[in-house]
């Protein structure tokens, strides 16, 4: 049966590649990525491998007149597709480029995508970014208006309610790109959804294939807004696994072999294959950590999953709480941390004030299971650096709830409160949604909490970083199912002179 759904799935899906190209909306899982302030990754998937992958990009929509190519087109095993990858260089900055994989030509040569390149580094002007965690796969894969025995119907959608993927399709015009630090379409929970009815129909010798049938709609699903949206990302715990929610069927009296877990769906392989991130741009190691600039910020994606280093075993190496022996993908002892300290003292902070770092997991949080879902260890590797190098915001995930906390070092309040603290800024936010739905947080809050959001509000959201200037910073939730702004702060923070 699965043999036959997959069978139906490419025909499908060449049947919406015919179907697209007359009507000149093809879908390809485009997506862009920055590659520092005058390079954009242009990454794309095709149904076989390019031998030379090319871009055709220009100033003006009806004259793609420059080219660029590579030669990565690369899979896994148990991937239907293959992702290309190309690296444009010696752009403009801050300039509205068109482009068009080159194999897309022939069948919308008069419409092609654009891009505006990053915006330089201490460029005054406001702008806003649109930030998700923990997002999922919408749709009869994943989150939509009904779910398989066991989820609370708080943790479903409303007949109607446009989910995060179409707010932000909704909302694109209004942020300059996407962050996405880890957790992305929850593709592992194909198991999960088999047992609790969801899904039918399904074996786990062939689950490889609704696997990355649930990824792959993802990133269908993402394009409208990835083709047109640098869409930066990091690495979360799902990205490691393959058989989320446990191999027991209880009900069935049923155990699955852990054979399920096939090489292609383990050790970040997907995420490792599908995206180019600035790491090499910016010192860093492929999509796990890295740096960018944009305007008057400094941005900074860390590795909360693996690589720790300073004698501590990450969440999802070998022996790591999650057990998903993966990584670590730089053998250099200690390598994220010396690289996040040389990265963090190197910052312009006359030019680029603003210092945001994202990383999956948190470990300021009022979690009703926070003994499973902070990570202490993560505390102790990368807070000493934030503290010391003045970092303004810190984000994450992970816990699927929404929580905005003061500024904290050591988990003291700092005093000044968002009036020019010295400590960091925390907000977690893994309230995008997927198919288990929200959270529950922990009443009362922690001391250091100042809002939550939970699976009692019913709300899936995303954030809205806005710089407004040199000294002033709003930090929004916004409700996905109304566009409405339910929590907004505005942190103050004077330039700071390193």
């Amino acid at each position: 049966m699965v043999r036959f759904i997959y069978a139906s799935l490419l025909a499908v899906a060449f049947s919406q590649l015919s179907h697209a190209a007359t009507n000149n909306t093809i879908n390809s899982q485009l997506r862009l990525a920055y590659a520092g302030n005058t390079g954009m990754y242009v990454s794309w998937n095709t149904f076989e491998k390019l031998d030379n992958p090319t871009v055709h990009y220009g100033l003006v929509p009806n004259d793609l007149n420059m080219t660029a190519s590579s030669k990565v087109s690369v899979t896994y095993p148990t991937s239907l597709t293959y992702n290309n990858h190309v690296k444009i260089t010696g752009l403009k900055p801050d300039t509205l480029y068109y482009y068009l994989p080159e194999h897309l030509l022939h069948m919308q040569s008069h419409c092609p995508y654009n891009f505006t390149t990053s915006r330089p580094a201490g460029q005054p002007e406001a702008f806003s970014v649109a930030v998700v965690v923990d997002l999922g796969t919408m749709g009869a894969q994943g989150l939509t208006t009904y779910a398989g025995t066991g989820v609370s119907v708080n943790n479903t959608l409303s007949p109607g309610e446009i989910n995060t993927i179409q707010s932000l399709e909704k909302s694109k015009s209004g942020f300059d790109f996407v962050w996405h630090p880890g957790d992305i379409a929850y593709a592992d929970y194909w198991l999960k959804e088999e047992i609790q009815g969801f899904l039918s129909n399904t074996t786990t010798a062939e689950g490889f294939h609704v696997y990355e049938s649930i990824l792959n709609d993802f990133y269908d699903e993402m394009t409208p807004i990835t083709a047109f949206k640098p869409y930066m990302v990091g690495p979360g715990n799902h990205e490691a696994n393959c058989d989320n929610g446990g191999t027991t069927d209880k009900a069935k009296n049923i155990t699955y072999d852990v054979s399920i877990c096939i090489p292609g769906q383990t050790n970040f392989t997907g995420y490792r294959n599908h995206f180019r991130m600035p790491s090499a741009e910016s010192g860093g190691t492929g999509n796990f950590w890295y740096s960018f600039n944009h305007g008057m910020t400094h941005f900074v994606q860390v590795d909360t999953e693996t690589d720790l280093g300073h004698g501590f075993t990450a969440p999802d190496e070998p022996g790591g709480v999650e057990g998903e022996d993966s990584g670590p993908f730089n053998t250099t002892l200690d390598a994220q941390t010396k690289w996040l300290e040389a990265d963090l003292a190197g910052v312009n902070r006359t030019e680029t004030p603003w210092v945001i770092v994202a990383g999956h997991r948190p470990w300021y949080l009022s979690h009703a299971n926070a003994s499973g879902t902070i990570c202490w260890t993560c505390k102790d590797v990368f807070e000493p650096l934030y503290i010391k190098y003045g970092v303004d915001l810190v984000l994450s995930g992970h816990a699927h709830v929404y929580e905005r906390q003061n500024p904290l070092a050591n988990g003291i309040i700092d005093p000044a409160g968002l009036n020019n603290p010295k400590s960091p800024w925390y907000i977690t936010n893994g309230a995008a949604g997927h198919y288990d739905g929200l959270d529950a947080l922990q009443y009362p809050l922690q001391d250091y909490s100042r809002f939550g959001l939970d699976t009692l509000n019913k709300t899936y959201g995303w954030s809205r970083l806005t710089f407004h200037n040199y000294t002033h910073l709003t930090h929004e939730f916004v409700a996905s199912k109304s566009g409405e702004v339910l929590d907004e702060a505005t942190l103050y923070g004077e330039v700071h002179q390193m």
